[in-house]
């Protein structure tokens, strides 16, 4: 079982990454929950024009060679996570083998306890954001249900 069970539902994409990656470089095991409810700060058309070319890059040469960014919300977070892990060396490695996330509470964790992180809420913080699940539906994504 997982060390940590974090909810992520009104919390700013960045700051709970970056307790995350703490705890996973700490060596526990987290579970992040609502990925989809995560917030990201900015306006969305800056926003969706920033993570449109992100995930549109292509080699000319070799489009294989390309960095890939999944439009799955859990997989997006994910992704952004190991952006804060040292992920090619080996201590990354396991950090980042460690990290689970999920759209939504699996039935697994309905009973399980959610560790708080404190962390104000993104409406508090900033005046634009939106959340992984918009951004991602903006991406293409059509099997969110919110």
């Amino acid at each position: 079982m997982a060390d940590f069970v974090i909810d992520g539902n009104d919390k700013v994409l960045g700051r709970i990454g970056s307790q995350v990656a703490k705890h996973l470089l700490d060596g526990k095991s987290v579970v992040l929950l609502n990925a989809e409810k995560i917030a990201v700060s900015g306006d969305s058309k800056v926003l969706y024009a920033k993570y449109k070319k992100l995930v549109e890059l292509k080699d000319k040469a070799n489009p294989e060679h390309s960095p890939y960014w999944s439009r799955r919300p859990d997989l997006f977070v994910k992704r952004i996570i190991r952006g804060m892990l040292p992920y090619k060396k080996p201590r990354g490695k396991d950090a980042y083998k460690m990290l689970k996330v999920y759209i939504g509470i699996p039935e697994e964790f309905k009973e399980v306890k959610v560790n708080k992180v404190e962390s104000k809420s993104p409406s508090e913080l900033y005046q634009n954001f939106m959340t992984i699940g918009d951004l991602m539906k903006e991406l293409g994504y059509k099997k969110l249900n919110n």
